[in-house]
């Protein structure tokens, strides 16, 4: 027996890193997983143990986001975790004006997630019962150099987490705000701010941390692990706030140290 058997989640961003391990973390404890991205196929779900299903959705599309999450209800019968893992991040200096990348991260890591939490907020509060997880990143709370738009991001997902928490008090509901440091995934493969990059110390076009999972960077399977954690904490617990971060990440000024 797992410890979410029937229960109904839906993952964002659960194409790859943080989103995917979470995903694979929720069906081995017998949920039944929503796989969301923007590129999520049959064939990306299936390859993940347990009881998926794959949907199409770009969470900035508020319309496409409330008939994905309206889906999901009428498919299933409700929805009990919402995991909001869809996310950007740029290495960017301000001076190099990278409108559309700062335009992306604004979207993605915070439209994305108020769209997402905005639909299922309905359907939890019908339930009186239901869970939304919204991981933000240590960003949220100390500047990283050449992240100006995405530490701003960050902290607005960890503030409208602390928002939506006081505002379910007494429904039933839990918000969870996960907050990783350096994880190994490819989210900055992206990035072309050549400048930004070398001050920064970053690979363009590698994975965080070189791949390298250890003291300083985590696996998402870490993150998922703390994800799980906190959704299958007892009903009465509210696990409202996790920092995790690698052993020997220097938290508040990455780059003061090179052990």
């Amino acid at each position: 027996m797992g410890k979410l058997d029937g229960k109904v989640c839906i993952v964002t961003g659960a194409s790859s890193g943080i989103g995917l391990a979470v995903a694979t973390a929720l069906a081995g404890e017998g949920a039944k997983v929503v796989m969301v991205s923007r590129s999520m196929t049959a064939e990306k779900a299936s390859a993940v143990k347990g009881d998926t299903v794959a949907v199409a959705c770009d969470v900035v599309k508020r319309e496409d986001v409330k008939a994905m999450v309206d889906g999901v209800v009428d498919a299933h019968g409700a929805v009990d975790v919402v995991v909001n893992c869809a996310g950007v991040m740029y290495f960017t200096l301000m001076k190099n004006l990278k409108y559309d990348q700062w335009e992306q991260t604004i979207d993605i890591n915070c439209k994305g997630t108020v769209n997402v939490c905005g639909a299922a907020l309905p359907h939890m509060l019908g339930a009186k019962a239901g869970h939304f997880v919204n991981i933000s990143s240590d960003a949220a709370k100390t500047l990283f150099g050449a992240l100006t738009v995405y530490n701003a991001a960050k902290a607005f997902v960890s503030v409208f987490s602390k928002g939506l928490r006081a505002e379910c008090v007494g429904t039933g509901l839990r918000v969870t705000d996960v907050q990783p440091g350096d994880t190994a995934t490819n989210l900055i493969q992206r990035n072309d701010d050549a400048e930004a990059a070398e001050k920064m110390g970053v690979t363009v076009g590698a994975v965080v941390g070189g791949g390298d999972v250890g003291p300083a960077c985590l696996a998402p399977g870490d993150v998922a692990d703390a994800v799980l954690y906190a959704v299958t904490a007892p009903a009465h617990v509210g696990v409202h706030e996790l920092l995790i971060e690698p052993r020997d990440q220097m938290f508040g000024d990455p780059t003061s140290m090179n052990a």
